[in-house]
């Protein structure tokens, strides 16, 4: 059995610093264990996530050792074309986890032949890798047309739980930060008419700022500018009022509509997050994806205080995207919300287009071998 998982998670020094995509698979890998299944385990990591690793390879070392904790599983660096015969001669139960798959440059291009390769390492494929399910990838769109594939159930409770945004209660709260707008667009539009309030913060706000003719400093936004009409004709569409600036090595607030020349957003500020805590309060359905200010660079306190926010809250609530699991995930919150997705530009995809190429592929390949 073949099983996709996305092991992409950030390592530093050797080891994991952020555990919640594998936490989230280990159960499937486990029971697949259990019941005498052999399975095949592939991923990627890239080099971005990798900091003073060992190799100058981005590897899975580091990853295969946070799994080898609770699950029987070896690791194979040998290229895949001879993983096979080892494969062959495995007992029922043990998990092989192989190296990046992005190692070879087939898996990125959707090589036919690359796809060739990982499937004659099993017999029926699994995708329990629904966050780079939005890729079409050899390993997520090639190999499902080659053998009988399935969801497994971790993305299957993906795909359920994010597809109740399409129909949630009154009213709804979406709230979208980061930068990005390109990949934020869709998703916004998507629930123009439907969303009670669409929040926008983080550096896209500097974007909407802009649109609307305000001189938003040296803070970041999307070049080229991206036509936002549509947005900003719409009443749901909110953004905060004032940010935390940087001037130089100068830190202070300053309200959206008259910004310093020399000002850079770095946060949101204490009356915006009054505004939205409001929206918080009167929601029964909140969506969040994106960190409100520049949390990579330590400007945390906007994007913990709405976490706190929304985790008070009784609403239900589906969150997602890299900065904000890290930041449910350093205050210890995870419980306090409905759901919390593996994805991030996955999650944004489904929520825009009801689908992803990963799960087309699944559904051709039910159709080609009558599943």
């Amino acid at each position: 059995m073949l099983v996709r998982v996305d092991a992409n998670v950030p390592v530093k020094d050797g080891k994991i610093n952020e555990s919640f995509r594998l936490d989230a698979i280990i159960p499937t890998l486990r029971k697949l264990s259990r019941v005498g299944a052999r399975v095949v385990v592939i991923s990627h990591i890239e080099h971005s996530v990798l900091k003073k690793s060992f190799s100058d390879k981005a590897t899975l070392y580091s990853v295969f050792l946070y799994l080898k904790k609770t699950l029987p599983i070896s690791f194979f660096q040998v290229p895949l074309s001879d993983v096979k015969e080892s494969v062959s001669v495995l007992s029922d139960g043990p998990i092989i986890f192989l190296e990046n798959l992005r190692q070879n440059s087939g898996e990125e291009a959707n090589s036919p032949e690359f796809a060739r390769l990982i499937a004659s390492l099993g017999d029926i494929y699994v995708n329990e890798a629904f966050s780079v399910s939005h890729r079409s990838h050899a390993s997520i769109v090639g190999v499902p047309k080659l053998l009988p594939s399935f969801s497994g159930p971790r993305f299957s409770l993906e795909v359920e739980r994010l597809r109740t945004a399409f129909n949630p209660p009154k009213p709804f709260l979406v709230i979208i930060g980061g930068a990005k707008f390109d990949t934020k667009l869709p998703i916004i539009k998507k629930f123009l008419g439907v969303a009670d309030n669409i929040y926008v913060g983080g550096a896209l706000a500097n974007d909407l700022f802009r649109a609307r003719g305000f001189d938003v400093g040296e803070s970041l936004v999307s070049e080229p500018a991206i036509p936002l009409m549509k947005i900003l004709d719409n009443s749901s569409v909110r953004a905060p009022t004032d940010a935390v600036v940087m001037r130089g090595e100068s830190k202070r607030v300053e309200n959206y509509n008259s910004l310093s020349p020399d000002a850079v957003t770095v946060d949101i500020g204490q009356d915006s997050l009054r505004g939205l805590e409001e929206m918080v309060k009167r929601a029964r359905f909140i969506l969040w994806n994106g960190p409100l200010g520049r949390y990579e660079e330590g400007f945390v306190e906007g994007t913990e205080a709405l976490a706190k926010m929304i985790a008070e809250s009784t609403a239900e609530s589906i969150i997602g995207g890299g900065d904000t699991v890290a930041c449910v995930s350093n205050l210890g919150l995870f419980s306090k919300f409905s759901f919390v997705s593996t994805g991030g530009g996955a999650m944004l995809e489904f929520l825009s287009n009801e689908t992803l190429p990963g799960i087309q592929a699944l559904e051709e390949s039910a159709k080609k071998f009558d599943l």
